[in-house]
This record gives structure tokens, C-alpha cells and sequence, in this order.
């Protein structure tokens, strides 16, 4: 059976026909499967890579994620909060560059409330009306998923890291991951864009592991998913592990490409990370957007999720112009509306 073309036409697979799926792919798939996505892509998007202005506005967090290099036991990373006019000053200078959509991302850190996101959203929303607003700012009650929506957010990523219970708790100190698939369910029926997501190659991951992820997306129909390869944090247990590969990277996107063709699907910082060139493949792979960082530049290093993360010390006008050469030495145009999924985009691009 050609399983590239029942993933084109059907977009679905079922966990046997998955492990199939894997063990038919040769170096004449690969090229395949690379095309469709890359025809798929340009069905929905054409040539458009979206451009999203990514802050990062907090690294407290009081999870300890055993990945994660700003995990609550780590006692050598030094801790930031940006406050709200250093937030509205970082959207002040990307609307200026041309960004109409702002992501605010954070570690779950306890001193956001809820009333702190709420007011910061509407006062962005109340700036910048013409933008469009996406959190990620982790796991919260469905009530402040509410609240959030109702002050001005429009999409929300919460990347569910791994489908499969068992890999799930051995990368989060024995926790369950039941709440975080039901937080992007609720997220989904309260009208937010949704974004889920997953680490490739995480220490333990298997092809069965993989396979979940892909039924779970196909279940879920987000209308984002962000992957990136694991990289290894050195202050955090998993230091010595081996890190992701672009390759397998690259070849999920293609597959998420033709499971949700009309989904954004970003070319990662960490793709850029672990191969000079990593965000230029993932975008000749399926990808369709990119998320420079407008964060302040002397917080940036200290977001330190994994080591290695470039862009580091690069203002934000540097950023926009050094990746908008990138995607057009890649065949693709910038595009600095909103974005938004092709089935609102209509309605709300400007």
C-alpha cells in the first residue's frame, strides 16, 4: 500500500497502520512524503510564512520538568520578570517592526495570577487592536482559560510534550498528563486558536511513543502544533542525554503537515539550534511560521530552556531582517498579518 498517498487523501492512520507507515519509509518516501507536504502547505498558505514576536516574560516556573532548564530545583539559573510596561515596551517595538501578533510566553509562575493576565492582555488588546494575542503560559483552571479569552487572548499553545502516559510522567516526576490533554479540549470548546506539541527524540521516547502523538493529534485537529528536537539542559537531570536530530524533526513535520494541512506549523528556535540551517529545512519541510523573540536582550539568555539557543544577544530589528533573509533564500515570502488559521483568517486578517 502507498501510505503517503492514504495519509494525503484520508489524513489518518490508525496505530497499525502507523507502525506500517515507519517501517515502509526509504530514502525514494522520504522525498515523497517532503513534496506532499510541501504541496499541502501551499494548498492552504501559498508561499506565506507567518511572522509571530515572541516574549518571554517570565522564567519562574513551579514546575520541575525534568528537561526543562528553568524547572523550579534549578538553583544556577538567574531569574527574570518582565513587568507590564517592559512587556507593552516589547510590543511597542515589534507593532513598530511591522508584528501583528504577540506571544507571551512564560514559565507557570505563581506571581501572574490570573487578574494579572487578564489586565495585561486587555491593556495589549486595548494598544493594539489590529493584533492578535497568544499565551502560553501553561496549565490553569478551564475558569481562567475563560478569562483569558474573554479579556482579549486569542490563541493559546500549551504543548502537550508527550501523548503517552508512561513517557509523560518519566520526563514530569511521576505526573499524570490526563490534565494537560483535557486543559487543550477545554482551550479548543472555549474558541481559542489551539496549539499543542511535542519534544522529538526525548530521552525514552519510542516509535510507539511517536505514534501517539500522531493519533492524538489527529484526534484533536489543533489548529497549531510546535515540535522541536529535544536538546539537553546542563543543570537539569537529563544533561548528559542525547539531543533530538533535525532529520526526525523534519520528517514529523511532514507528516503533520499532511495529517493537518491547513495547520500552523512553526520552524522552531530549536530547530535553528541544533543545525545552522534547522529553521530553513523545517520550512522546506512543511513549516509556515516563525517566532523571533522581541524579549529584552539581556533576559533572553536567561530563558534557557536547553543550552545552545541562538539569537540570544540579537536586537529585534536585527531578528526581523536576519530571518526574513533566511525564508527568502528558503523560496518563501514573510508575511506580518496576523495569521491566523486558515479557517478564521477571513474573518480576522488585516
Amino acid at each position: 500500500m502507498n501510505w503517503i498517498e492514504k495519509l494525503t487523501n484520508e489524513r489518518f492512520l490508525t496505530r497499525e497502520e502507523w507502525r506500517s507507515f515507519f517501517e515502509a519509509l526509504d530514502d525514494a518516501a522520504l522525498v515523497a512524503l517532503k513534496q506532499q507536504a510541501i504541496h499541502a502547505r501551499r494548498d492552504h498558505y501559498g508561499l506565506d510564512v507567518y511572522m509571530r514576536g515572541l516574549i518571554e516574560f517570565t522564567n519562574y516556573c513551579k514546575r520541575d520538568c525534568l528537561y526543562c532548564g528553568i524547572r523550579r530545583s534549578n538553583k544556577s539559573v538567574e531569574r527574570y520578570r518582565l513587568t507590564e510596561d517592559q512587556i507593552l515596551t516589547s510590543c511597542d517595538q515589534g507593532y513598530w517592526l511591522g508584528y501583528r501578533t504577540f506571544v507571551l510566553q512564560g514559565g507557570e509562575d505563581p506571581y501572574y495570577t490570573e487578574d494579572r493576565i487578564v489586565s495585561l492582555v486587555k491593556r495589549i488588546k486595548a494598544t493594539y487592536p489590529d493584533c492578535a494575542i497568544t499565551l502560553s503560559v501553561g496549565e490553569w483552571p478551564r475558569s481562567a482559560y475563560q478569562a483569558f479569552y474573554a479579556a482579549g487572548a486569542d490563541r493559546y499553545l500549551l504543548r502537550h510534550e508527550a501523548a503517552s502516559p508512561s513517557l509523560y510522567a518519566s520526563l514530569h516526576q511521576g505526573e499524570e498528563n490526563h490534565t494537560r490533554l483535557q486543559s487543550l479540549q477545554d482551550l479548543k470548546e472555549i474558541g481559542f486558536q489551539i496549539g499543542a506539541g511535542f519534544m522529538v527524540g526525548a530521552p525514552g521516547q519510542t516509535q510507539d511513543d511517536l505514534i501517539d502523538d500522531l493519533l492524538f493529534l489527529q484526534e484533536l485537529q489543533p489548529h497549531m502544533v510546535g515540535i522541536g528536537p529535544f536538546l539537553p539542559q546542563s543543570d537539569t537531570p537529563l544533561a548528559n542525554a542525547n539531543p533530538g536530530t533535525l532529520e526526525m524533526t523534519c520528517l514529523l513535520l511532514s507528516i503533520i503537515r499532511l495529517i493537518l494541512p491547513d495547520v500552523l506549523l512553526p520552524a522552531t528556535t530549536a530547530l535553528g539550534s541544533v543545525n545552522p540551517h534547522g529553521r530553513e529545512q523545517g520550512l522546506l519541510a512543511g513549516a509556515n511560521v516563525v517566532m523571533p523573540n522581541l524579549s529584552p536582550t539581556s533576559v533572553r539568555e536567561l530563558y534557557a530552556l536547553y543550552d545552545g539557543k541562538i539569537c540570544t544577544g540579537d536586537e529585534a530589528a536585527h531578528c526581523r531582517q536576519c530571518i526574513e533573509g533566511r525564508i527568502a533564500s528558503a523560496g518563501f515570502r514573510v508575511n506580518m498579518t496576523r495569521g491566523d488559521h486558515s479557517q478564521r483568517r477571513k474573518k480576522n486578517d488585516h
